[in-house]
């Protein structure tokens, strides 16, 4: 089921040798829900593949979630209805899964193991690689560089992402990120150059899938898209694989076709889940809230799988989506996740509930890459100053509010009665966009000026002089504003 690749030495990686042939066993002893008991196994580990191959010739898949001594426990991915004890062989196949590295799989949609799911023909290719893959060599390793324009305002003004860079999504169920991620898929751009985006679904529901499947149809159908559904009735063992299938298949594109590659990841949260309830069916002992105490290097082993290589023309950038439990950003997965990404877009309740979409809680969103991927001969020159004056606003506007719920807007000075005003102007017109609405990043841009050209240009002091000179839209009449001729 497995075929030996040449390690790639630019990714750490050590040689490795070609597996055995498969051994095929027949001494099943248990069957109970979607596990087998394989007895009497020898060299066999964790999450190595399996075919179970029944009587009647039919032909099912499985990994194997634990060993002891003889015994292997193997989950069966298409499930173990109409299997019985006398008829089953199972054949090991000395490795974990592995998947065809091609761009064919542009253009597709396929389940959590890559199988189709668009009526069209199986995946191929001339080499398979291993979908556990490993972190970029810190060696080969370059800086995310180069922003990569998602055409929403939130996100490219004020938390540009960079190419090459890790930058999660949190929100709380009931909140629009699953739309979100799939309009970051859509519309994202590199200005011209090759081009990708691989969007794996995990554990979502049977009309998130349709409705994240008929978004990205355009530009699947343009072979600039893949996407993975892992619905929240499959196995939860192939929840586990999902991401890594799909890293595998950036990292093909991006390294060897020179592509730069965005990958959307949603629900990770789902993702953790699914390894505490491994966990647990290994007998595992839990740690903090039930997860395995190697839940964080497990998600580094995904995230750091993202990032730009030496010599190498393409990247992989990583926008995973979490949801978090009862909103707490302390929770294990979000708070882990801080640790190994770089910044986070936040999504808040109280934005979503005013109609603002999307609803991006900018005091607790940042980008830590944005400066190595805006200003000049990158996006525009005062594209960092207005960034740092409109949080330094809202800063300030969001003070103003806490203070007008105690002594009433009405007995704020009118310098605070500004700030409120810039804000809901801020929501309105720069934050609110539609779902299926892109702009560019000049329009987000000049859209930031016209909101903070609302205030005399004496408050805009996070901007150099110059810079209000050519930017600041002052006006007729409004020289008592202090504004820059």
């Amino acid at each position: 089921m497995t075929a030996a690749r040449k390690p790639d030495e630019d990714r750490g990686e050590d040689p490795v040798e070609l597996p055995p042939q498969p051994i095929e066993y027949s001494s099943t002893t248990s069957i109970r829900g979607p596990l087998i008991v394989v007895e009497g196994v020898e060299g066999i580990g964790w999450n190595e593949v399996a075919e179970i191959r029944l009587a009647n010739g039919e032909v099912r898949h499985g990994v194997v979630l634990d060993v002891h001594l003889d015994h292997a426990i193997v989950e069966v991915l298409e499930g173990t209805a109409g299997m019985r004890l006398d008829g089953v062989r199972t054949a090991f196949g000395g490795g974990p899964m592995s998947v065809p590295v091609t761009e064919d799989w542009l253009g597709r949609v396929c389940d959590g193991r890559g199988e189709p799911l668009d009526e069209g023909p199986p995946i191929l290719g001339s080499r398979r690689r291993e979908i556990t893959g490993t972190p970029i060599n810190p060696a080969v390793r370059i800086p995310p560089s180069e922003p990569i324009i998602t055409g929403i305002s939130a996100i490219d003004g004020l938390a540009t992402l960079v190419r090459g860079q890790k930058l999660p999504i949190f929100s709380v169920g009931g909140l629009p990120h699953l739309e979100l991620a799939a309009q970051i898929a859509v519309q994202a751009d590199v200005a011209g150059e090759p081009f990708a985006v691989v969007f794996a679904a995990l554990g979502v529901t049977h009309a998130d899938a349709a409705s994240v499947r008929q978004t990205l149809e355009a530009r699947a159908g343009e072979r600039e898209a893949v996407l993975f559904i892992n619905t929240a009735d499959d196995p939860v063992v192939e929840r586990l694989m999902t991401p890594r299938l799909a890293l595998t298949v950036a990292e093909h594109l991006a390294f060897e076709c020179d592509r730069h590659v965005l990958v959307l990841l949603a629900d990770v949260t789902n993702y953790a889940e699914a390894l505490r309830q491994v966990s647990a069916a290994r007998g595992e002992v839990p740690t903090r809230r039930g997860y395995p105490g190697y839940l964080y290097s497990d998600l580094a082993s995904l995230f750091e799988r993202a990032g730009r290589m030496r010599d190498r023309a393409g990247s992989v950038t990583l926008v995973p989506v979490l949801t978090m439990p009862a909103g707490d950003i302390t929770h294990p997965v979000p708070d882990l996740t801080g640790y190994i990404t770089e910044g986070q877009l936040v999504l808040a309740k109280d934005l979503h509930a005013r109609g603002v979409y999307p609803p991006l809680d900018l005091m607790g969103s940042l980008s830590r890459l944005m400066r190595r991927g805006t200003g000049a001969h990158l996006t525009r020159e005062d594209h960092p100053e207005l960034s740092d004056q409109l949080y330094a606003l809202t800063a300030r506007a969001l003070q103003a509010a806490e203070l007008a719920e105690i002594v009433g807007a009405d007995a704020l000075p009118a310098a605070d009665q500004r700030l409120l005003t810039f804000r809901a102007t801020l929501e309105r017109e720069f934050l609110s966009q539609g779902q299926e609405e892109a702009r560019t990043l000049e329009t987000t841009l000049d859209l930031g000026w016209q909101v903070a050209s609302q205030l005399p240009a004496a408050e805009l002091t996070m901007v150099s002089r110059q810079t209000l000179a050519a930017r600041y839209r002052a006006k007729e009449g409004d020289a008592a504003h202090g504004h820059v001729r």
